[in-house]
């Protein structure tokens, strides 16, 4: 996977023959792994489907596999898939220009349901303690248009909006890691929570978010902060709506 493609029509597949205007430096996969990742990306999505949307927040990886290997309509890994799996956990980033820290040092990491609080309405959890108390004075200091968009998220649910992310960006792994943390680098997976407006959608997931009345109210408290600031030594992109568990 640590090697580049400088868009040679004639090596690539025609998913990536439409990416002639990237950088040139970025970093794709290969044919195979772009193959293997559709297919995990597709696996993933019925392993959702199946356990329902609250439950893939918090399920392991060893639950993942159980359920892969159980029902036929979601299918095992298979061998080549798992190896991908595994390098997209456990290599490093910054060949990507991540540079954020490991947040999880093993791929079946557990979340306790007793370490956790669903919201209720919103599918999501949060981490008892710091993080849940932050949570509800945020909704008593910004008010209730605050909405939680996105709480825990264990190796799993990262793993599969990381796979997403880099089938909709065509291979392209650089642009992908930029666009969101792997799998094994997420403060979702320890601590942080994203917030947004009632009735924004997807909005809440752009920069936009930061012109709202909600997100100056936020600028102003002191018991949280903003992980991904603009121009942040990450190498991730401006992120307004994700609270800092500090």
């Amino acid at each position: 996977m640590n090697r580049r493609s400088f868009l040679r029509c004639a090596t690539l597949t025609p998913i990536f023959a439409n990416t002639l205007l990237a950088d040139d430096s970025d970093i794709y996969l290969n044919k195979e792994e772009w193959e293997l990742l559709i297919r995990v990306n597709t696996r993933l999505k019925r392993i959702k489907k199946h356990v329902g949307f609250g439950n893939f927040n918090l399920i392991s990886f060893n639950e993942t596999l159980f359920y892969a290997r159980s029902y036929s309509k979601i299918g095992a890994f298979t061998k080549k898939e798992l190896e991908l799996i595994d390098k997209l956990f456990h290599e490093d980033p910054k060949i990507y220009g991540f540079y954020g820290e490991r947040t999880c040092l093993r791929i079946d990491n557990e979340v306790l349901k007793k370490q956790v609080t669903k919201i209720p309405y919103t599918g999501h959890f949060i981490f008892q303690g710091k993080a849940l108390e932050d949570y509800y004075n945020l909704k008593k200091d910004v008010g209730d248009t605050l909405i939680l968009t996105s709480g825990v998220r264990n190796i799993v649910k990262q793993l599969s909006l990381y796979v997403n992310k880099i089938y909709n960006s065509r291979g392209n792994m650089t642009k992908a890691t930029k666009g969101i943390a792997p799998p094994a680098y997420s403060y979702h997976t320890v601590s942080d929570f994203d917030v947004g407006r009632k009735g924004w959608g997807y909005k809440n997931f752009t920069a936009d978010f930061a012109s709202t009345d909600e997100f100056n109210k936020m600028t102003k408290l002191d018991y949280i902060g903003m992980r991904y600031k603009k121009n942040n030594k990450d190498g991730v992109r401006f992120e307004p709506w994700h609270i800092e568990v500090i």
